[in-house]
């Protein structure tokens, strides 16, 4: 900013000079109008004795601005400039010219269409960076077919977002970890332990296993000393047999033993270990235990074991069957059958239902609620 307004106040004051030179040289201009010719004349020749005066003493004139040149451009449409054109050639002074209206035949002759609005331009982008790979005729065939928005793949290409934007900082082809993930998110499995502590001091390790592809939460169980076998048991418990899951993403930590890897592999499971010191490679899990924090634990002090084992199994329940997800639509996991009035679904937002009411479950002793439609008593 500081050397930004200092340049600005010289090309302003730049400006404002040649305008006052020019409005100056304007008023000459008419009171030499008003004068007799013969006095122009005598004027004219005794400037020209001077010029050639300094001619003669080979001086050179100073180097003008554009200002002086644009002036000059001016003033030299209203005679036969060749005989007193002195301190330069004229074809420099009609390079003067032409350089001159360059500017105003490129505004004058500015061609091409007019831009997209600004939502079919981010729908471009938006295509192109989900699809990666996808191409220009592609996104102009998806828009022109399903939507009805006729372009052409070169109008495609002038708003196509750069390589790296829509390939990630590797600048390959292949399917980035985030959307291989969602791509086969029905057929994934996730799970993470996360830590509890009790009121009196006690740590305990909670176990939780979900599917990516509907959020659900398959299995939840704590334990005081998590080891291997206990964790095979948990898989045995949540995954029956026939299942159609084909990955299971996991961490690093050392209660997955090879032995737990082997087990897996027996149940038709592929295990997929991310990579050290990279939640974000299990981001669905990791989000998961983040929202049993800020939804239910960092509310309550577990007692003891059993205590937060009522607690997780009363939050689970409300989680996958009363707790709607954005990422789903919003929608539940596993939705459950609700009986809608009819005047609810014919008058808009603003309706009154006489045979119906909302009642309201309370959860986790009031942390949360359950909202659904209930018949009033007759």
């Amino acid at each position: 900013m500081s050397r930004f307004f200092p340049n600005a106040v010289r090309s302003c004051t730049s400006f404002f000079g040649f305008v006052f030179d020019l409005m100056g040289d304007g008023l000459r201009f008419l009171c030499l109008t008003v004068r007799s010719h013969s006095a122009l004349s005598a004027e004219v020749l005794f400037l020209r004795k001077q010029l050639a005066f300094y001619e003669e003493r080979e001086r050179q004139p100073r180097r003008l601005t554009n200002f002086a040149r644009l002036s000059l451009v001016l003033w030299s449409q209203l005679f036969h400039f060749r005989s007193a054109l002195v301190i330069v050639k004229p074809e420099t002074l009609i390079g003067w010219h032409r350089r001159g209206f360059q500017p105003f035949w490129k505004w004058k002759s500015r061609v091409g269409r007019p831009r997209l609005p600004e939502n079919i331009r981010k729908l471009i982008i938006r295509m192109a960076l989900e699809n990666p790979t996808w191409g220009q005729a592609r996104v102009a065939a998806e828009l022109s077919v399903k939507l009805g928005i006729y372009v052409s793949p070169r109008t495609v290409r002038a708003y196509w977002p750069p390589e790296p934007e829509r390939r990630g900082s590797r600048g390959t082809c292949s399917q980035r970890w985030r959307t291989f993930v969602r791509n086969h998110a029905p057929s994934i499995l996730a799970c993470d332990f996360f830590v509890v502590v009790t009121a009196h001091f006690q740590i305990l390790y909670v176990f939780l296993l979900m599917e990516l592809g509907t959020r659900r939460i398959l299995h939840c169980n704590l334990t005081a000393h998590p080891t291997a076998e206990w964790t095979l048991q948990q898989f045995r418990e949540a995954i029956p047999t026939d299942h159609a899951y084909r990955f299971l993403i996991r961490d690093r930590d050392s209660i997955f033993s090879v032995e737990v890897d082997d087990q897996l592999k027996a149940f038709g499971l592929r295990v997929l270990r991310t990579p050290a010191r990279a939640p974000q490679a299990n981001a669905y899990c990791e989000r998961l235990v983040g929202t049993v924090r800020r939804e239910c634990l960092d509310f309550m002090i577990p007692l003891g074991e059993k205590h937060l084992s009522r607690i997780l199994a009363e939050w689970v329940t409300h989680y996958n069957q009363g707790r709607p997800h954005s990422s789903l639509g919003p929608g539940i996991p596993e939705p459950v059958e609700m009986c809608f009035p009819q005047q609810s679904l014919t008058q808009g937002r603003h309706f009154s239902v006489s045979d119906c009411k909302i009642a309201a479950r309370a959860i986790l002793g009031g942390l949360h609620h359950e909202y659904r439609w209930e018949r009033s008593a007759a």
